[in-house]
């Protein structure tokens, strides 16, 4: 149970956070404020290499597409793909647009309805989204030189845990 207690200054607040022997310790929102600041750095820091190795002219949202058309199947809509990516549908079109002006995906009529589109990865763009993995090998083996590889896998479980939530959060679940 948290009491606010008044400091000797007016206007500020404290928290003090007492415990009763029938309550369990609660965790501080600090920690999980910490957690999801650390992944958004890391986020940050590794779309920002993983741009740098793109070809000129292509950004981390277009790798970032077909990344997720190679995950989870080709064949989505394009408001799909933006709930997924949690962007404006018209900022997805303007990414798939540049995409398929590459040859990389195809739009296509949906043929359950005829007015969406759907959008279907081109040959030429999972040989992009392939030579794109594959240039990140000389980042991967400075990172294997700083983390074992067992390490990783080892915080894999948990992260896709915390991202199965957060999508099922995302979705009303």
């Amino acid at each position: 149970m948290a009491r606010k207690s008044r400091q000797v200054r007016a206007g500020h607040w404290r928290k003090s956070y007492v415990t009763h022997d029938d309550e369990q310790p609660q965790l501080p929102q600090k920690v999980y404020f910490q957690f999801f600041n650390e992944i958004g750095i890391i986020s940050q820091l590794g779309s920002a290499f993983m741009e740098a190795l793109l070809p000129p002219g292509f950004l981390i949202s277009h790798f970032s597409v077909l990344n997720h058309l190679t995950r989870v199947c080709d064949g989505r809509t394009p408001l799909e793909i933006a709930r997924a990516f949690q962007v404006p549908k018209t900022t997805m079109t303007h990414t798939l647009s540049g995409l398929e002006r590459h040859g990389l995906v195809q739009l296509r009529p949906n043929p359950k309805d005829g007015r969406s589109k759907q959008v279907w990865l081109t040959d030429a763009g999972r040989q992009f989204h392939l030579e794109a993995i594959r240039n990140l090998d000389p980042q991967f083996a400075k990172l294997n030189e700083a983390f074992r590889p067992d390490e990783i896998a080892g915080i894999l479980p948990l992260l896709v845990k915390i991202r199965e939530y957060l999508d099922a959060m995302r979705n009303g679940e």
